[in-house]
């Protein structure tokens, strides 16, 4: 199904045709996310360039903790990021892929039980372009922490326990919201907030899960 200009909002009001490259579609998509999901879900993307996505957007997470976490780990997060759990890190972002997946299956069977009209396909093509759509404020917090690094011996406040975490915990943010706003457009809900609540809540348990496991494990 084409896509004309009454379904995309984005770069101010004005759908473009030649509005194809990567980086401009993930600039348009910060401007009117539901709308960019919804003109990628019309295009029927293939297997291949969802997996191009997901893969983008795991090699910017990568980098983006690996500056937090290894290149230049503030004194707070150095306390708190033992060899054992750096590894098992390590590893987690080489199985990020395949847990991408497994987090579309839940995310998508949580909003069918709500009243989503979604199907599989188009619940990971929301999945993994906000994911990708997310992934440079994942960067630029990267940046902010390395910053914070930097100004620790001039400003000491920035090593203490609330600065310091700062930027991991605002990172989460952007990457919930956008894959709550493309969840939304196509599973049909109105209101994103639902979507981003519900995306919460799963977030929350499958992370006590995986703490749980990581504690056992250790």
């Amino acid at each position: 199904m084409s896509v004309t200009s009454q379904d995309f909002t984005g770069t101010v009001g004005i759908y473009e045709e030649g509005r194809n490259m990567l980086y401009e579609r993930i600039t348009d998509a910060w401007q009117d996310m539901r709308a960019s999901t919804r003109r990628l879900i019309r295009e029927e993307p293939s297997e291949s360039r969802l997996l191009f996505y997901v893969l983008m957007s795991d090699m910017i997470f990568f980098l983006s903790w690996s500056i937090k976490t290894v290149i230049a780990p503030s004194a707070g997060v150095a306390d708190r990021v033992p060899f054992t759990i750096a590894f098992w890190l390590i590893v987690a972002l080489l199985m990020r892929t395949a847990m991408m997946y497994f987090f579309a299956i839940i995310l998508g069977s949580a909003l069918r039980i709500m009243g989503g009209t979604a199907t599989w396909r188009e619940t990971r093509t929301a999945v993994f372009w906000g994911a990708l759509v997310a992934a440079p404020f994942g960067f630029l917090l990267a940046i902010v922490a390395v910053v914070f690094r930097l100004l620790e011996p001039y400003i000491p406040a920035l090593g203490t326990d609330t600065i310091t975490l700062l930027p991991y915990w605002i990172s989460i943010m952007p990457f919930m919201w956008y894959i709550s706003a493309g969840l939304a457009e196509a599973h049909e809900f109105r209101n994103t907030t639902t979507v981003f609540l519900c995306l919460l809540g799963v977030s929350l348990m499958l992370l006590l899960v995986g703490m749980l496991t990581l504690v056992s494990m250790l």
